[in-house]
């Protein structure tokens, strides 16, 4: 779904008070995402995420019958338009400040001590869209690289669900990094809830721990959060296992823009190749 696709979409949802045209496209990824007035838009990339985008206006309720400080939806029902969903949120203030790795632990926090909802949360599926994403690279990326990722991917499986954790299980943002995390007039609001899921807390933790490995994260940055989470993941046993399977996730996740974007294609290209070569060093950019 390229940015055009998801303006005709949001053109026929009818849900903006003006011309889908004048929106500004804030995001575009999984969900083409779009800012107008008081409002945000998600379009979601194909009608296999209506689900998902069903439960995460579930999990905005839940988090604001809790109190946490998170994005409220707009409207209470998902829409699916032309074979993608679309869901409405209110639009949130502009930001006094980025978002810093000391907020989202604090965030992360209160998650954590959530109690489960009256609903179910599916358990975290990091690998579980590996198959969809090599499935829309197609051709354009190698299907040698691709058959080595389905083996990390299960392999990876295999030894996540056989780990102990170090905390007890229960809700978890699911993709735990300052750019979900708006800095607004009242404090730190989490946003982009749809990976929200009950497993082990760790899976939150790992990301910052990967971000400092392979995205050029300061170490001081790494520490600040740690500080204000309170516990370093990496001290748990199970912490190379997370971080490999999130690594594999990663990777497929980029080769989904390969057939569109060359410099996906190329940073896909170098990802796998760190992977094979089994050098944790080597920094990952985005495109």
């Amino acid at each position: 779904m390229d940015e055009a696709r998801a303006r005709d979409v949001l053109a026929a949802a009818g849900v903006l008070p003006g011309p889908a045209d004048e929106a500004r496209l804030l995001a575009l990824g999984e969900n083409a995402v779009f800012a107008a007035g008081d409002l945000v838009v998600k379009v979601g990339r194909d009608a296999e995420l209506l689900d998902r985008a069903r439960r995460e206006l579930d999990i905005a309720v839940w988090l604001a019958e809790a109190g946490v400080p998170a994005v409220r939806a707009a409207e209470p029902k998902a829409l699916l338009v032309e074979g993608h969903p679309v869901t409405v949120w209110h639009r949130l203030p502009d930001p006094v400040r980025p978002a810093e790795p000391r907020d989202l632990a604090e965030l992360l926090r209160v998650v954590h001590a959530l109690p489960s909802p009256a609903f179910a949360l599916p358990p975290r599926e990091l690998l579980g869209g590996v198959e969809r994403w090599l499935r829309l690279a197609g051709d354009a990326i190698d299907p040698a690289d691709a058959a080595y990722l389905r083996q990390r991917r299960d392999g990876f499986a295999a030894a996540a669900a056989a780990l102990t954790p170090q905390l007890p299980p229960g809700p978890i943002h699911g993709d735990a990094l300052p750019r979900n995390v708006h800095i607004g007039p009242d404090g730190p609001v989490l946003v982009d809830l749809e990976t929200f899921s009950a497993d082990l807390r760790e899976h939150d933790l790992v990301v910052m721990a990967l971000s400092r490995d392979r995205y050029g994260m300061p170490a001081a940055a790494y520490e600040s959060f740690t500080e204000a989470y309170g516990w370093d993941v990496r001290e748990w046993e199970g912490c190379g296992v997370l971080r490999g399977a999130r690594e594999t996730a990663s990777c497929a996740w980029v080769a989904q823009h390969a057939p569109s974007n060359p410099k996906a294609l190329a940073e896909f290209e170098r990802r796998v190749a760190s992977l094979r070569d089994g050098d944790e060093t080597v920094r990952w950019y985005p495109f």
